[in-house]
């Protein structure tokens, strides 16, 4: 399975191929250091951004990952990141993700899993999409759950992050025959009057 480099358009947000060139702008957005509380990356300037695109695009090139920078439909600007990761047996991943505050909580975030689950079930053809978060961040783990993910699960002692915690990771997932009622759902949040 190859995921190859495509543009996924909504009314509220854009989700375009990360470049280099993508450096600044998604430092400018995301150099609010709460976006990182979470995280297993770091990123406290523009060289650890560079350095996380570098290793969003490495994994690219690998041909198991395709990271995404997240920008308002409407006018342009890069508000976040995203990215499909670990490609492999008809499943990948969704997560990465992060969106500078003035845009959280809004549909930009619903939209950007919407197009992204679309794509992978309706275009890519895939049986599961993952998605994860520590096991603390409790509002990822509620926003993961509104979208109509399922849980699976706790990985204990999952991953280290670069400032040393040990991170328990939660599990959710969508399934191929949960999709239609997943996207069911997500239309009619988008069709709402705050998605």
């Amino acid at each position: 399975m190859t995921l190859d480099p495509v543009v996924l358009e909504g009314r509220y947000v854009r989700l375009v191929p990360m470049t280099r060139e993508h450096v600044p702008a998604l430092w400018q957005a995301g150099s609010d250091p709460e976006l990182w509380r979470w995280t297993t990356s770091q990123v406290h300037g523009e060289d650890d951004m560079r350095r996380y695109v570098e290793a969003a695009l490495a994994t690219q090139a690998q041909g198991t990952a395709l990271p995404f920078v997240s920008t308002d439909a409407a006018t342009g600007q890069v508000v976040g990141s995203t990215r499909f990761a670990n490609a492999e047996d008809r499943r990948v991943e969704i997560g990465w993700t992060w969106i500078a505050r003035p845009w959280q909580r809004t549909a930009l975030n619903t939209e950007a899993k919407y197009l992204m689950l679309r794509h992978a079930f309706e275009s890519l053809g895939l049986l599961r999409v993952e998605l994860k978060t520590d096991v603390l961040n409790a509002r990822s783990r509620a926003a993961i759950l509104r979208i109509g993910a399922r849980e699976e699960g706790v990985l204990r002692k999952h991953a280290v992050t670069e400032a040393g915690r040990v991170r328990d990771t939660v599990y959710f997932s969508v399934l191929d025959d949960e999709w239609p009622q997943v996207k069911t759902r997500l239309e009619q949040m988008l069709a709402g009057p705050r998605a």
